[in-house]
């Protein structure tokens, strides 16, 4: 029975990362209600708020948030970061916005401390709305 369960788990979080970057909010609320953790990373070590944060989908980074999904928790394997900073090294202002208002800090660097910031980020990237978002933020 384990077993079953398992796969099912793995399923629905396989399809919740998908819908996270690709699908529609409707798809993520209906997997998050059918079981699937905005927390548990897929195959890769990506999380559903992270894939949401680079595709700019703001309603989709809500209803995780409403789900639980932590702002703080990184993705990957050294590859990706906190959603913060990949949604401001995109200039994605309508996801940085929801970040910043479920509490992600500006001021937190990826890679475990080691990385950037969405600061450096959103100023890397000369973007320059983004960077007021989170400076203003930051205050």
């Amino acid at each position: 029975m384990g077993g079953v369960n398992l796969r099912r788990r793995k399923k629905l979080q396989r399809q919740l990362l998908e819908a996270a970057g690709w699908g529609t909010t409707d798809q993520v609320t209906a997997l998050l209600r059918a079981g699937a953790d905005p927390n548990w990373p897929g195959p890769d070590a990506d999380l559903p708020l992270y894939r949401a944060s680079v595709q700019n989908r703001p309603a989709t980074i809500r209803a995780l948030i409403a789900a639980g999904a932590d702002p703080h928790l990184e993705s990957g394997h050294g590859e990706e970061g906190l959603p913060l900073c990949a949604a401001a090294s995109w200039g994605h202002d309508d996801a940085v916005r929801e970040l910043l208002a479920a509490g992600a800090d500006p001021h937190a660097r990826e890679d475990d401390g080691h990385g950037h910031t969405a600061l450096e980020w959103a100023e890397a990237g000369n973007h320059q709305n983004t960077l007021t978002l989170l400076r203003d933020a930051a205050r």
